[in-house]
């Protein structure tokens, strides 16, 4: 029963490191930022004009929220999984995560702009949600990150459509964050997931609504 305990309190302070991590900006990527296939070209990039940078850094900003809320999410999930391979799927997604957390924040320096004053809102209502999830079982987590991962690819591919055509660092980055949240959502389908039903998927896009607009500003 101890050991059981132990266990249970182990993952629990992981989950409350990888919070402060997350919140704090510590997050470290493990694989380099992506480029666009002109870098390093001898050709700069034109210089962003100020609507231009401050509309790529909204976009940015919000991308950030969503690896804010991917993290929290996948913490809960892992915390709540019935099985030791649902654990390890979950934590591996999240370390692919931890990759976009830090490029978004990287981007958002360099844009001479900052994340959402309100991460730690965005943070404990995506692992609210993340624990509810995975309450209901594996199949039924794995379906919610199915569905979350589309929604995220289908928001990434319209900020594709609206970052200026010059600032092809940010847009390098969307691009990968796309590729990767597709790839997510096909090893949760092939890991069994259940279909989410589709008031539940109704209110998870209007969620993801009101996170997104309020974090653009805010």
């Amino acid at each position: 029963m101890s050991l059981t305990l132990n266990h249970t309190l182990d993952r629990a302070l992981t989950s409350m490191e990888n919070a402060l991590r997350t919140l704090s900006g510590a997050s470290i990527a493990a694989r380099p930022t992506p480029q666009s296939a002109g870098a390093g070209s001898q050709t700069e990039p034109a210089a962003l004009l100020e609507s231009e940078r401050s509309l790529s850094a909204a976009l940015m900003r919000v991308n950030h929220v969503g690896e804010v809320c991917a993290q929290a999410l996948y913490q809960a999930q892992a915390l709540t999984a019935r099985s030791p391979q649902m654990r390890q799927q979950m934590l591996a997604a999240a370390r692919e995560e931890t990759d976009h957390l830090a490029w978004t924040q990287q981007r958002l320096r360099e844009l001479n702009d900052r994340p959402s004053l309100l991460n730690p809102v965005w943070y404990a209502g995506s692992f609210a949600i993340g624990l509810a999830a995975g309450r209901l079982g594996d199949a039924a987590s794995l379906g919610f990150v199915v569905e979350t991962e589309r929604q995220v690819e289908a928001h990434l591919a319209s900020h594709l459509d609206r970052l200026p055509a010059a600032d092809e660092a940010s847009r390098a980055i969307v691009e990968q964050m796309k590729a990767d949240e597709a790839r997510h959502a096909e090893d949760a389908l092939a890991a069994g997931a259940a279909p989410m039903p589709e008031p539940v998927k109704w209110l998870m896009r209007a969620t993801a609504k009101v996170m997104t607009t309020v974090a653009h500003r805010v």
